[in-house]
């Protein structure tokens, strides 16, 4: 496990840029999941009012998987806001940026693309093995 650092590597104005970036990621994740819950009751409100059968009605399996897709998108972005958050935490706790794993800096690269990024590309690489 990396080594906290008490002082956070970034300036004050990078902190608040860091923060208003997770403030429109969390922002754009919630109204994601939002369509998505609409979505999903949708496809549920519709299944209600035909008798459907997915064993032998040929639009059954079809609907049964766009019902597991909205579904697990809505629990990967669920999870993202989650991700968000502990970003934040670590931003105030002056950690962000910094890999979980190694302790090294994370590429500013990186944090653009994965602002929620707990470890470093070469950790990353590791931790999926």
């Amino acid at each position: 496990m990396a080594k906290s650092s008490p002082e956070s590597e970034f300036s004050p104005a990078e902190q608040d840029a860091v923060r208003a970036r997770l403030a429109v990621e969390r922002a754009g994740t919630s109204e994601q999941i939002a369509a998505l819950k609409r979505d999903f009751e949708g496809i549920v409100e519709a299944n209600a009012l035909v008798a459907v059968d997915d064993e032998h009605d040929p639009e059954g399996s079809s609907t049964a998987f766009e019902r597991a897709h909205v579904s697990s998108l809505l629990t990967q972005a669920r999870e993202y806001l989650v991700d968000l958050d502990q970003a934040l935490e670590r931003l105030e706790q002056g950690v962000y940026g910094r890999c979980e794993e190694c302790g090294e800096p994370i590429p500013t690269e990186r944090l653009e693309v994965r602002p929620a990024a707990r470890t470093c590309v070469k950790c990353a690489g590791i931790r999926s093995r």
